[in-house]
């Protein structure tokens, strides 16, 4: 029997891409993306997501690619830029689970602890979950076990009664290990399709 949803918050119920900032950096995509590939990586990221400071990771970077210093700090100083719009499709799924009343409804987010509160001003459904577990405010993330068990834990959450909502596979697979029931965002359609099979919704 569920009766909590937990959404990842990325590619899921938020739109956030560099591309959207270093387009106006680059005038060749292909270098922008090499650059994305090689210097400023998803893996670099992922440290700032999991608690360094945004600072300590940017200096890193800097002493590692000193030709790039101007575009390694674009990464921060403009990272407001990378958000775009929600994905409304998905929050309309969410308002509609929200408006059941049969669910808590949680968020577990890989996100540095010093850009959350940016994505809190900016997007009003974020202040529908009845909880909110960041990775950098806890100093490790997805898809390390303990990530998930913090929230667990701390909204007194069984496993068997959850279901997990998240666009990484690697995340997924995480989950189904602690006996989470887990969907693998591909669309809102396709979670739609998912949730209404799992009756759900």
């Amino acid at each position: 029997m569920i009766n909590t949803i937990i959404f990842d918050l990325g590619a899921v119920l938020i739109d956030w891409n560099p591309h959207y900032m270093y387009n106006t950096l680059f005038d060749n995509e292909q270098e922008m993306k090499n650059f994305l590939a090689t210097v400023c990586t998803s893996d670099w990221n992922e440290e700032q997501d999991a608690g360094r400071s945004l600072q300590e990771g940017t200096e890193i970077l800097v002493k590692q690619f000193p030709g790039h210093e101007a575009n390694i700090r674009a990464f921060y100083s403009r990272w407001e830029e990378m958000l775009g719009d929600p994905f409304w499709d998905t929050v309309e799924i969410f308002k509609e689970l929200k408006e059941t009343n049969k669910y808590k409804i949680y968020a577990l987010t890989n996100w540095s602890a010093e850009t959350f509160p940016i994505a809190l001003e900016r997007y009003d459904f974020l202040n529908w979950f009845d909880g909110i577990v960041v990775s950098g405010a806890e100093k490790m993330r997805k898809p390390t076990p303990e990530f998930y068990q913090i929230l667990l834990n701390r909204h007194q959450v069984k496993p068997e009664e959850a279901l997990f909502i998240d666009d990484n596979y690697r995340n997924i697979l995480a989950a189904e290990k602690l006996g989470i029931q887990s969907i693998h965002f591909t669309s809102a359609d396709k979670l739609r399709e998912k949730l209404e099979e799992l009756g759900v919704l």
